[in-house]
C-alpha cells in the first residue's frame, strides 16, 4: 500500500508559502525545517528523513494544482531570478541571465515546472493532480 501525501494547494501562493506547506506535509515530526531551495526539495524526495523513509512508494495528491501552476509561473520566476541577479557574489549572473532568456523566448521552465520535473525524477512518487 502506497503512502498517501497531500499536499493543500489552497496554502501556496508564492515561494515561501510553498515550502511552508512543503513543510507543514512532509516534515510535521522534524526539528527542523527545510530551507527555501529546489535541491534541499530534490534531497527530501530521496528520503531518509520526514514523511518519506527511504524509497518507499508515495502517493503524492497535489490539490488546487492548476491555481498553483498559474501562482509559481511566469511571472513569480521571473522575480525570481532577477532577485538572484541582486546577489552576484552567491549567484551564477551568467546562469540565471541564461534562465532569464530562456524564459523570455518561451523555452524557459516555470518555477511550477521545475518542482513537477523534480518529482518526476523520483520513481517511487506517483503525483496527482486535483
Amino acid at each position: 500500500m502506497d503512502k498517501t501525501i497531500i499536499i493543500d494547494g489552497s496554502r501556496i501562493h508564492n515561494i515561501p508559502s510553498f515550502y511552508e506547506e512543503i513543510n507543514r506535509v512532509f516534515m510535521p515530526d522534524e526539528d527542523w525545517k527545510l530551507g527555501a531551495s529546489l535541491d534541499a526539495l530534490n534531497d527530501m524526495f530521496y528520503g531518509g528523513y520526514g514523511q518519506i523513509k527511504g524509497n518507499e512508494k508515495i502517493c503524492l495528491i497535489w490539490k488546487d494544482f492548476e491555481q498553483n501552476r498559474k501562482d509559481l509561473g511566469l511571472e513569480l520566476t521571473r522575480a525570481y531570478y532577477q532577485n538572484k541577479l541582486t546577489s552576484p557574489s552567491v549567484f551564477n549572473q551568467e546562469f540565471i541571465l541564461e534562465k532569464l532568456a530562456e524564459l523570455e523566448n518561451g523555452t524557459g521552465k516555470t518555477y511550477f515546472e521545475i518542482i513537477l520535473e523534480i518529482i518526476s525524477e523520483h520513481p517511487n512518487i506517483k503525483l496527482i493532480a486535483q
